[in-house]
């Protein structure tokens, strides 16, 4: 009886890391791009995208405790294959990729 709670247990783990690695990733017209990209990088990948909305300025911090304050923007791109693709910037780097289907 372990060994089937602990092997749902692996599955799920498995799924969800699955999951993770495919909403961390997106494959444009000239390559692959991925969290922690930078917005240059996503723009020459992806082209320029169908919207792009200032969404707010965050407050980081830094190792040593200093304070500063980074862009955090949303892009849009799509409609592909009937997907809507939102990558979420904060200070120029790629920290979220999510999608929707059209509607």
């Amino acid at each position: 009886m372990k060994t089937s709670a602990f092997n749902a247990a692996a599955l799920l783990a498995l799924l969800a890391s699955n999951y993770a690695f495919a909403s961390a990733t997106l494959r444009c017209e000239s390559g692959l791009i991925s969290v922690d990209d930078r917005a240059g990088e996503v723009q020459s990948k992806c082209g320029e995208p169908l919207s792009r909305n200032v969404v707010a300025n965050k407050v980081v911090y830094g190792y040593y405790g200093e304070r500063s304050e980074v862009l955090v923007e949303e892009w849009a791109y799509g409609p592909r294959n009937g997907m809507y693709y939102f990558l979420r910037f904060e200070g120029n780097r790629l920290v979220n990729i999510d999608s929707k289907r059209g509607g």
